[in-house]
Formats: C-alpha cells, structure tokens, sequence
C-alpha cells in the first residue's frame, strides 16, 4: 500500500526535537521513491572531510529481502516492518573519490591545477594510513546518517540507527565490496508506536567552557 505522509512542514528546531529513535512500524507502508530519493539527496548534502563524500546508501525495501536481513539484525523487527532499511557504508578508499573531485573541479575551472594536485596529494598521503581512512569512513558516515534521520523526520517518516548487526554477515548477504565498511543500518518508515521517552543529561554535565 502506497501512502503518502503529509505533515505540516517543521522549522529545524522542532524537526531536531521531534526525532527519536522508533523501534515499531506499519507494514506495508511504501515511502515514495521521489519522497525516499529527497531524503536520499538531503542526507549527502552533509559535509565531509575534504568533500570526499565517504558514504554510500544501500537501500532495502523489498519485503524478501528485509526478512533475509531480520536474523542478521539479531531479530530486531524493525528491520522487517520499516518501510526501508537503509545501510549506511563507509569508504575505504575515498582517496579515489578525491582525485576525481579535485581533477574535475581543476578541468572546470573551479581552482587551480596546482591546488588540485596540492590536495589531491595531501588526500592520498592521508589514505596510505589505514587506521585514517576507516576513522575518516566512520566518521563521515556517521555525519550523513543524522543528517538522513533528521532529513526523514522534516518529510513525517520515523528512522532508528542500529549499530546491532553482525557486520560480517551482512557483508556477505549484500554482497557488500571490501572498499565499503558497514557503519550502521537505519530503519525508515512510519511509526506504530510513539518512541518510548528518553531522558537528556544536563547542559551542565555535557559542557565545558574552555578547558577542563
């Protein structure tokens, strides 16, 4: 069933205060793909280090296939009820993605050559480090994926990270390449039940002015 979630439009802040994390959903309720690709594109709108853009989305939304991920979420049913699940991946190898932004903003005439392969220098220097490129792969997509949540949440949808999952698994299930690091899956769709309350500490134990 196709349906359509039309909810008066919210200003950032009350978007950022409305999402939390929703753990049951509607079956059967099919996001629109122009609705699901806005979400999409609002999310890569995210910024990222050096604009490498270390994300990619693996979307599932056939019923087969979030049932053939349900045990390898260790039988969390969202997985299976959400409208989508999206796996979020992190790059390895963004440094492939670098030579290809910068040699092409340097073609256009958006910078310098020499800037370009200033960059593109420092990028792979950076890359030939493997524990740099997974901490810049986590990192960045962990910048996409609050970015995909709040941006499902402005368009009325409900979402929950995961990170409970057995990665290696998944990898093979989704035949992922080894460029590519699961990061956490996100369910998206409509909730069944309101997200259950969650407490916040304090400013006055999150914040410290200047130094410790």
């Amino acid at each position: 069933m196709s349906q359509t979630n039309t909810t008066a439009a919210l200003t950032a802040e009350e978007v950022m205060r409305a999402r939390q994390s929703v753990r049951q959903y509607k079956r059967d309720v099919v996001i629109p793909q122009e609705t699901l690709n806005e979400i999409l594109e609002l999310a890569a709108a995210a910024p990222s280090s050096w604009n490498l853009q270390q994300w990619r989305f693996l979307v599932v939304q056939e019923q087969a296939q979030k049932d053939f991920l349900l045990p390898i979420a260790y039988g969390q049913k969202q997985v299976s009820d959400a409208s989508a699940v999206i796996v979020v991946l992190g790059d390895l190898q963004a440094q492939i993605t670098g030579r290809e932004i910068f040699e092409g903003a340097a073609a256009a005439g958006h910078m310098p050559q020499e800037v370009a392969d200033t960059m593109i220098k420092q990028i792979e220097g950076a890359y030939a480090f493997e524990q740099v490129a997974r901490d810049e792969a986590n990192k960045n997509a962990g910048l996409a994926s609050m970015q995909l949540m709040l941006a499902a949440k402005a368009k009325g949808y409900d979402t929950v990270p995961m990170g409970g999952f057995d990665k290696e698994k998944l990898v093979e299930a989704l035949k992922i390449p080894s460029r590519f690091i699961p990061v956490m899956m996100i369910a998206l769709g409509e909730a069944a039940t309101p997200a259950r309350p969650s407490g916040r500490l304090p400013l006055s134990k999150l914040v410290i002015n200047e130094s410790f």
